[in-house]
């Protein structure tokens, strides 16, 4: 229904818009310089108008309808069964709606029953009222805004005027929900320092990762949260990855920027980036399956023991992932480097060779810097393919041949957990704040390089 009411609006605006632009140049006539405004301006006033009004009516209606129906068939269920407990009543509106709705329910009872019925007349006074609402809504916005048109109407100010407004929301809303999980990782993050007695040490440098087993009474043990061991293998599988992604990604870039021909790069390209849209867990099967035993069966044959899930796989595929993301940018950013210097280093006797290596790649360093950037939060982050070929056991070691795990992988297992959510939460965004403020610190780092070497190459 709030769909299809979407729609409604959407085709009162677009009616609207045509009906305003004849108004407006049926009232030009022949002399199209005696409006304020062009009729398209116009058109775009009163849509905007019908849009507004109409979608926030909507929204408006549909979330007072549904919060009114579930907070009264709550308290009618209370009444009626004042010895169950919240969650119970939440179960007998769910089955309820079931019921009303012609699907399986998990129970059926007379106060089921009676409860879907009440629920059936509440939907459906809501549905009417949603409906009236949001068309009474949208249709006074269009006969308002079409009773304004006039050859002094100053449309264009007011439709830009309001255009502004909804990109300065937007803008708003961007930032305003980076400040709301920023501060909601803060206080997750003091909660938890709380529960183990401000023991900041013990997580920033204990070797012993095992958060809900040292949970006694509500308590969290300090000697068992330890994230030395997560951020380990996090940096030591992202290591291995741009090790494998960096030289591959950026050479192919070097290759079909200023040597490879047309025909060679009309083909390359494409299937490099084919490489990107290959889903995560994908690469986690092919860790899991080809590129891991492979590892080990070769180190078995040279006399080395090397783990069935061991840092290496995953850091191997992970860089295979990466590739396209290094490449395709840098791709981008050395093309984007002026002619100008590549053939001021051609007059000078410089071969092609020797103008990409003093000339292009020291003017093309920003921009992949950025793409190492780009390509080192992707690891970061990357959370299938770790489950599936470097394992989820806290193992504090540097050697590749070994299991790990990272702080990605921590994160999801301490959520997704039987665990309840109030005590698993807070381990949980203490690892995502900590990773957040050293990706920062990394970030802040590597642009300072990239300006200083951009103050060089402008």
């Amino acid at each position: 229904m709030t769909a299809t009411m979407f729609m409604v609006v959407a085709a009162i605006a677009l009616a609207t818009l045509l009906l305003a632009r004849a108004k407006a140049a049926r009232l030009a006539g022949d002399r199209p310089a005696s409006l304020h405004s062009r009729p398209a301006y116009h058109g775009i006033y009163t849509a905007l108008w019908v849009l507004i009004l109409g979608w926030g009516t909507l929204v408006v209606l549909s979330v007072a309808v549904s919060s009114y129906t579930t907070s009264t068939l709550m308290g009618e269920i209370g009444k009626a069964a004042p010895e169950t407990l919240r969650i119970e009543r939440q179960l007998i509106l769910s089955d309820a709606k079931a019921i009303a709705a012609g699907t399986v329910a998990s129970k059926t009872d007379p106060l089921r029953e009676s409860i879907a019925q009440r629920y059936d007349t509440l939907a459906s006074l809501g549905f009417w009222l949603i409906v009236l609402g949001t068309g009474a809504a949208a249709l006074g916005a269009a006969a308002v805004t079409l009773r304004q048109i006039s050859p002094d109407w100053r449309a264009r100010n007011r439709s830009e005027r309001i255009i502004r407004a909804i990109l300065m929301s937007m803008a708003a809303i961007a930032v305003l929900t980076t400040l709301g999980i920023v501060l909601s990782l803060i206080f997750e993050t003091l909660s938890f320092f709380a529960g183990i007695g401000w023991r900041v040490d013990k997580f920033l440098f204990g070797t012993t990762w095992s958060p809900l087993s040292g949970v006694t009474a509500g308590q969290m043990d300090p000697n068992k949260v330890g994230a030395v061991p997560l951020f380990a293998g996090t940096f030591l599988i992202t290591l291995i990855a741009m090790i494998v992604a960096v030289p591959i990604g950026l050479f192919a870039a070097i290759y079909l920027s200023d040597f490879a021909s047309a025909r060679v790069r009309a083909v390359t390209k494409p299937m490099l980036e084919i490489l990107a849209g290959i889903p995560t867990v994908v690469y986690g099967f092919f860790a899991a399956i080809t590129v891991a035993p492979f590892i080990r069966n070769t180190g078995e044959a040279l006399g080395l023991s090397i783990a069935s899930e061991s840092a290496l796989a995953a850091g191997v595929v992970m860089g295979i992932m990466i590739i396209p993301f290094i490449s395709s940018l840098s791709d981008d950013v050395i093309n984007a480097v002026p002619q100008s210097l590549r053939d001021g280093s051609y007059g000078l006797g410089a071969t092609k060779a020797e103008t990409m290596r003093q000339v292009v790649l020291p003017a093309a360093l920003p921009g992949i810097v950025s793409a190492i950037l780009l390509g080192i939060s992707r690891a970061v982050g990357e959370t299938m393919i770790v489950v599936m070929a470097a394992g989820q056991g806290a193992n504090l070691t540097a050697n590749p041949l070994e299991a790990v795990t990272t702080v990605t992988v921590q994160i999801v297992a301490l959520i997704t957990g039987d665990t309840e959510a109030s005590t698993a939460a807070g381990p949980a965004f203490t690892l995502g704040f900590t990773l957040f403020c050293l990706t920062l610190v990394m970030n802040v780092v590597a642009l300072r390089i990239v300006r200083r070497y951009r103050e060089l190459y402008d």
